[in-house]
Formats: structure tokens, C-alpha cells, sequence
């Protein structure tokens, strides 16, 4: 070796004290300067189509506390907000670090992913893990030799604003799921009698049974006498009695639509009832060929 050993003491495949106090030092500088957040990791209800990258039904139903460092302190990275051909979009970029021993301590997988979700209680938002940088030269790069066979101190998430698209966000930490329930495609089903009051957010089902079901879903809200709003349904609500899993609650549907309104989380545009109000006005939709005359 041609570097002084006693100089530059970092034997391959171990780790010095020095190397150990760099570390402590970073985690406690996070614990000082840094935030508290909340890292949703990501799975699933369905099998992953790896040929096309889909996972149709990603879930987030734990939710982490966990320390990180805003490295953007005076405002969001990216493109910002701007109008595109297919309307407002909001590109809002953030850039995290974690320290990789608290990772590993808290969250119960190898690294962070990309595809996972970092829940902000500041801003109150969610954003989705683009690139997960661990030769962040920026924030700490090889301090005292240490990062062969990538052992650095840090992860460095890039993040974008997460736009909502039907996924399960179903932590059981209120803050973040009340963030999101609002945000789900809602069904609105009349009622004509029956007795009990449906309770916020438990299932609802018709059949003798949950287990034996044709169609179920979520309450989230119900007005007596009148509606009840449902949402992540599963199933046709048609006829027959509605009845909650929890309250016992069982009443007699009426009529179902799908057109309740809703929001479009976390985009400042109105969601897609508008396109379809639209839309039903310039074109016909009963045309059985359009394209000829027969």
C-alpha cells in the first residue's frame, strides 16, 4: 500500500471507531436539523406484471416514523406548476437524506425503494420515491475511507408530489389516512327503509355474509333515511340490502350512481365529472356504429 497505515487506518471489510463516530455525528445532526416523517413502503394485492412494470393493486398499510434531512430548504425542486396539453400539472420535487443505519433500525426492509412513499406531516402531503442515490457526493461522499462496497452513512431520496390513483392507504395512523380517504371515487347508493346507522369507514356488503358476498365496500358517509356514500368498491351495489359489517346496520337500496364528487388528490383541478359532463354533450354515446350506417 502506498498510503501511511497510520495515517489512513481503514483495513478492507471493516469498521473503524472513527468511522463510527462520522456516523453517530450524522444521525445526531438529522435528529437536530432534520423532520419527522412517516415511510410507507409498498406492496401488493395482485401479481406484479413485470413485462409491463404494472402493479394494479399497490397498497400502503404501514407507515414508519423516521428522522430525515430536507436537503431543499427554500422551496420545492422540479418543474413546478405548469399547463400542458393534458392540463394543470404539478411537478413539485423534494430531496431527502436518510441515515442508512436508522434505515435499517426502523423500516423493516434492506433500502429504500423506489415506487414507496414519504409522508411529510409539514405540508401534509405525500411524495413518491423516484431515485434512490447512494453516492451522494453532495452530502457525504467517502468520509475516511469508509464506502467500499457502498457502506456510506446516507441515502439520498429523490422524490416527486405523489398523484393519487386509486391505491390503498390504510396505515391505522389517522393522520395520513384521513389525508386520503377523501380523495377515493365515491358511490352514492339511496336507500328506501331499514334500520341501524352505517359507522365511518367499516365495510358494507350484499349478501347473507361478508364472507359470501357479491359486492362490499367502504363507508364514507351516510345520512339516515337518505344515502350512503361507499367507496374502494368491490362488486356491483345493484339490489337487494346493503348491511354493515360492523354496526349491523341493514337498509334497502334504491337507486346507485357513480357520479358523487370528489377531489383529485393533492392536484389543484377538478376531477373527471367535468370531462364527462362535457363530453355527454357533444357526443352520442347511444350511436351503436359510429363509423357506418348499418
Amino acid at each position: 500500500m502506498a498510503t501511511n497505515q497510520f495515517f489512513n487506518p481503514f483495513p478492507q471489510g471493516q469498521i473503524t471507531s472513527e468511522q463510527l463516530l462520522v456516523e453517530d455525528l450524522v444521525i445526531e445532526a438529522m435528529k437536530i436539523y432534520g423532520m419527522d416523517v412517516f415511510y410507507l413502503p409498498r406492496s401488493s394485492r395482485d401479481q406484479v406484471d413485470y413485462l409491463f412494470g404494472e402493479d394494479t393493486l399497490k397498497q400502503y398499510i404501514s407507515a414508519f416514523p423516521i428522522e430525515m434531512y430536507l436537503e431543499n430548504v427554500t422551496g420545492m425542486d422540479g418543474e413546478g406548476d405548469f399547463i400542458s396539453k393534458f392540463g394543470l400539472e404539478i411537478r413539485d420535487e423534494v430531496s431527502l437524506l436518510v441515515s442508512r443505519r436508522r434505515f435499517a433500525a426502523t423500516v423493516a426492509q434492506n433500502r429504500p425503494n423506489e415506487g414507496d412513499l414519504i409522508y411529510i406531516p409539514l405540508v401534509e402531503n405525500f411524495f413518491e420515491i423516484t431515485f434512490v442515490e447512494h453516492e451522494n457526493d453532495q452530502a457525504m461522499f467517502y468520509t475516511l475511507g469508509r464506502g467500499r462496497g457502498g457502506n456510506v452513512y446516507v441515502y439520498a431520496l429523490k422524490l416527486k408530489q405523489f398523484v393519487f390513483s386509486n391505491e390503498v392507504v390504510e396505515t391505522g395512523i389517522a393522520e395520513i389516512d384521513n389525508q386520503i380517504r377523501d380523495h377515493y371515487p365515491r358511490t352514492r347508493v339511496t336507500l328506501t327503509s331499514g334500520s341501524g346507522t352505517f359507522v365511518r369507514d367499516e365495510i358494507v356488503y350484499v349478501g347473507a355474509s361478508l364472507a359470501n358476498a357479491t359486492a362490499q365496500a367502504i363507508v364514507h358517509s351516510f345520512t339516515p333515511n337518505t344515502h350512503i356514500d361507499i367507496y374502494r368498491v368491490r362488486g356491483e351495489f345493484t339490489t337487494g340490502n346493503i348491511t354493515g359489517n360492523t354496526s349491523g346496520a341493514l337498509w334497502s337500496i334504491n337507486t346507485v350512481s357513480d357520479t358523487a364528487t370528489m377531489d383529485d388528490a393533492f392536484e389543484d383541478i377538478v376531477d373527471n365529472n367535468r370531462i364527462e359532463t362535457e363530453s355527454d354533450s357533444i357526443i352520442d354515446f347511444s350511436e351503436v356504429n359510429p363509423f357506418g350506417e348499418a
